[in-house]
């Protein structure tokens, strides 16, 4: 669970997924890039003006994840295989070399 108000990225919740656990995570900053809703984890809108809201939703989400847990396996194997296939050191490394490659034209 990742109940973060501000996120650039959201890392914790991308090594999360990479160890094969589901996550339940705010819909804050980059979080939305790494959590795909309801395909690798649950995601919570956050609203500052109303947090009694955000708070219930957020213990449903969670709640919905342990009462179910096939679900949650299931999550959690595809947060696994996403973050190999979409954040893996090798999909980086090309990235960064692209942002280069494309400086020097």
């Amino acid at each position: 669970m990742c109940p973060s108000i501000y996120e650039p990225l959201g890392i914790v919740n991308l090594e999360a997924a990479s160890c094969g656990t589901a996550v339940v995570a705010s819909d804050v900053g980059g979080i939305p890039e790494v959590v795909a809703h309801e395909k690798t984890g649950l995601l919570v809108h956050y609203d500052n003006t109303d947090i009694p809201s955000y708070e219930s939703e957020l213990a449903a989400a969670i709640n919905t994840l342990l009462d179910d847990p096939t679900r949650a396996k299931e999550m959690g194997a595809a947060g696994r295989d996403r973050a190999i296939r979409e954040f893996g050191w090798h999909i980086i490394a090309d990235q960064t070399l692209a942002v280069y490659k494309s400086l020097l034209r």
